[in-house]
């Protein structure tokens, strides 16, 4: 009932803040630590899906930086209007004004520490902060604070200690459950467990934010790392567990997701990874096929190096372009375009055929060498081959150490586009062809499908200028590096 009367007078503040000098008065009434309890009250309505509650939390903030400006020693000197000063700011408030009341404010020299390190923090100092910080534990001071500085802390040491990072993160859910905080000290957990390569942990933390805060304005920054764990981990991680945790997902979601793994998954050569996800995408919830445009195209492109290319054509060509966007049909054309030139018969340079004589001689010599020795009867020609390269994994760098404090400064993304995913450009396995007849149609390297700068990792590292085999195969290398940049630039 205490909550509820708290955010009740805050909605009526809100409610007469447009500039009247009544709401001036009644803003100036309440304490800070009023205030910021209303804030916090409003900001656990958003993390459950309150959408509607944002305008609110923006003029909270705005009506407790004017009362925190305002502030004098005389108000600091009650211990819960300092409190609430340093949950202001570790909740995204101004440096500024944090770092004015501060100084007005007569406390003992922890709380000023934290002030300290709060405005490092803010103000991008992460060195800064950590060495303030890092000394105090948040289990140590009251409640109120204690799980926001668990927080940043957590985000602070992300990079350096990933393991304490988890376990501060773990203290700031304790401390404060059914929380904002505690909503983004799981969408954190996550990122930092699948860099830690810990599948267990990244599977709990995924299974417990999608129970609780799947809904929230900040959910589709969870997508982003839940996505990058699954490609992370796909060793260490089961099909099984996967579908375990999208099922609770609503259907749209969960098909944005696999769509987002099989692109994924399809850059770093993961065909088994890339198939379930597709499969999944495009058979749906129910198991019946999906008649969305955007869908088939995404699977198209996650098989395009795997099945047969008449069928890849065959299945472009049906695809619905008018219900497509304009960023998704120049995909399209560029996709159609690619699976058009491995069919293509390739045409063989006039310069190939003025090759010296005396060249043409030893040649002739070498091959009558070759096929005078019985071991040599079968191999097919090596010109212009190259071994095989190793794949590499992708994934996405650890949570930051500037992660923005409690995701208040954080834009809310909704969830809706699997082209939002913009991860770092992964390199994907490669093996170069033996050199084939111009009958033959070389295989298609795997696609990327991310908007970052493409690395062409796929390009032979030596080729023979006048090999027309290696030419043509670098053309089409090429226009599938072209299907990653438009794919990357896809609308929502």
């Amino acid at each position: 009932m205490k909550g509820r009367s708290v955010i009740g007078g805050a909605i009526a503040l809100l409610l007469l803040a447009a500039g009247s000098p009544p709401a001036a008065l009644a803003q100036d009434a309440l304490q800070p630590y009023q205030l910021v309890r209303s804030l916090q009250l409003i900001q656990d309505r958003i993390a459950g899906g309150d959408h509607a509650a944002l305008p609110m939390q923006a003029k909270l903030l705005e009506m407790i930086d004017a009362r925190m400006r305002d502030a004098n020693a005389e108000d600091f000197k009650e211990p819960k209007n300092f409190r609430a000063l340093l949950v202001y700011g570790m909740s995204g408030g101004n440096p500024v004004t944090v770092a004015a009341a501060a100084s007005r404010a007569s406390v003992d020299p922890q709380s000023l520490a934290i002030a300290k390190g709060v405005v490092a923090y803010l103000n991008g100092r992460p060195a800064n902060a950590i060495e303030m910080l890092k000394p105090i534990d948040p289990m140590s001071v009251p409640p109120d604070i204690g799980a926001f500085l668990a927080l940043v802390q957590g985000s602070l040491l992300a990079a350096d200690d990933p393991a304490q990072a988890l376990a501060l993160l773990d203290e700031a859910r304790l401390l404060s459950p059914g929380t904002l905080v505690e909503e983004a000290a799981l969408r954190r957990s996550v990122g930092i467990a699948a860099a830690q390569g810990d599948a267990a942990r990244f599977a709990l933390a995924s299974t417990q934010y999608v129970a609780s805060y799947l809904y929230s304005p900040y959910a589709s920054q969870f997508a982003d790392a839940f996505v990058s764990g699954v490609i992370t981990l796909h060793m260490a991680i089961s099909q099984d567990k996967i579908a375990d945790i999208t099922s609770m997902m609503d259907p749209e979601r969960e098909k944005v997701i696999y769509l987002r793994i099989a692109r994924r998954a399809a850059i770093d050569g993961m065909t088994e990874l890339s198939a379930f996800a597709a499969a999944k995408a495009e058979l749906g919830r129910n198991g019946g096929s999906q008649d969305d445009p955007r869908s088939q195209l995404y699977s198209s492109l996650s098989t395009m190096t795997s099945a047969s290319v008449d069928e890849v054509r065959a299945k472009l060509g049906k695809i619905d372009r008018s219900k497509l966007s304009q960023s998704d049909r120049d995909l399209l054309d560029a996709a159609q375009a690619v699976a058009g030139e491995v069919v293509a018969p390739v045409k063989t340079p006039a310069k190939a055929e003025a090759a010296p004589a005396a060249a043409k001689g030893n040649e002739a010599n070498a091959a009558a060498e070759a096929s005078a020795d019985p071991a040599n009867a079968d191999l097919p020609p090596v010109e212009g081959a190259m071994p095989d390269q190793p794949a590499v994994a992708s994934s996405d760098p650890p949570v930051a150490a500037s992660d923005p404090p409690v995701a208040l400064g954080d834009p809310p993304v909704a969830l809706g586009d699997p082209a939002k995913d913009t991860p770092p450009a992964a390199s994907p396995p490669s093996a170069r062809p033996p050199a084939r007849t111009t009958d033959e149609t070389p295989a298609a390297a795997p696609m990327q499908a991310d908007a970052a700068p493409v690395v062409q990792a796929s390009a032979p590292t030596a080729s023979n200028a006048q090999d027309p085999i290696d030419a043509a195969v670098a053309s089409t290398r090429r226009q599938l590096d072209q299907i990653d940049q438009l794919l990357g630039a896809a609308p929502k």
